[in-house]
């Protein structure tokens, strides 16, 4: 798992820390970033680059998203041989 803990950063740098780290996520890891507010322009990102998330809001008001690459769809019978 690669950490991002962006809180107290301002924008742009807590999105191009996650830009980063997402170019070095191996097979299977994730990403977890850690902010002080919800990150809505990044989920626009992710969606639109094959990306699964997950959101959590904690009562001291941090935002923990875990983020990985989308699985690709299984393959179908009578679908492309290799």
């Amino acid at each position: 798992m690669i950490v991002v803990d962006a809180r107290e950063l301002d924008p742009p740098e807590p999105f191009e820390r996650v830009i980063d780290a997402l170019a070095r996520l191996e097979a299977g890891e994730e990403v977890l970033l850690i902010l002080d507010r919800e990150p809505v322009l990044l989920y626009r990102f992710l969606q639109a680059n094959d990306y699964e998330y997950a959101a959590e809001r904690f009562p001291d008001g941090r935002v923990e998203v875990r983020i990985q690459e989308r699985a690709p769809p299984p393959l179908t019978p009578g679908g492309p041989r290799e």
